[in-house]
């Protein structure tokens, strides 16, 4: 996990997460019965690039596209295509990462498209709940342990279920650093948390079983029952008072 040192260095991954968080702005605006995921891919491209950015996840070993699109019982790394037309009622999960001066931005959410069932409204209020609960532990002296237990046991007194093979984790100059962060656990375990950390916290939330399975493109990742999934997701920074999430505007 890297911990910033300067100012500055806090200032280039605030800019890389408000260009993350753009993008999602601008998914909210247009994600609708008959757009396609890869409708969805150029959007997200086009911004990133007037931003003056590069995406995070396009090449990185060896993923195809530039967000992952995941749509209801895909969990993650769903790859955009012009064959994957949304429906309504659908749930989509759309993470976007971008590298702004060196440093990285992480964030996901989960769109209804057009109309869904009450339960499944929850459990997209739930996951993000999950996320809050999370944040809300990320707070210098605090351990790891007690993020991810906080993301357990909000899913799970309220019906639902974490994935376990997924987790959160460091971010800076690279995407994915140490350590990782469960979406479940035990507080106080784990490191303690200083000013200056910067990690992203994204609860994968189902609503069947927790158990997972990846499709044959060797990318997207499903549950194993067919269930509903959802997905949110912040980069923030520990600081010496309220952490800041770095990926919203």
């Amino acid at each position: 996990m890297i911990i910033l040192k300067s100012s500055r260095e806090l200032a280039i991954m605030r800019q890389a997460g408000r260009i993350v968080a753009q993008v999602h702005e601008r998914f909210r605006e247009v994600v609708r019965p008959g757009i396609t995921t890869a409708d969805l891919e150029k959007v997200a491209s086009r911004i990133i690039e007037q931003e003056g950015a590069i995406p995070s996840f396009k090449g990185y070993r060896g993923f195809p596209a530039a967000i992952c699109a995941s749509i209801n019982e895909e969990i993650v790394h769903g790859i955009p295509s012009p064959k994957r037309v949304l429906e309504e009622g659908d749930i989509i999960s759309l993470d976007v990462g971008t590298i702004y001066k060196g440093y990285q931005g992480d964030a996901a959410i989960t769109l209804p498209v057009g109309k869904v069932d009450e339960e499944v409204w929850r459990l997209l209020q739930v996951t993000q709940g999950a996320l809050k609960a999370g944040i809300a532990q990320s707070h210098a002296g605090k351990r790891l342990g007690d993020i991810s237990a906080a993301i357990q046991r909000h899913a799970e007194v309220n019906g639902f279920n974490v994935v376990r093979e997924y987790t959160g984790h460091g971010i800076g100059q690279e995407m994915h650093e140490d350590p990782q962060i469960p979406n479940f656990g035990r507080p106080n375990r784990g490191p303690r948390l200083r000013p200056g950390m910067t990690f992203a916290l994204e609860p994968m939330v189902m609503a069947g079983d927790w158990r997972t399975r990846t499709l044959s493109d060797g990318w997207t990742v499903v549950t194993a029952d067919g269930s509903l999934s959802a997905h949110f997701e912040h980069t923030l920074a520990v600081t010496n008072g309220e952490p800041e999430i770095l990926t919203k505007l």
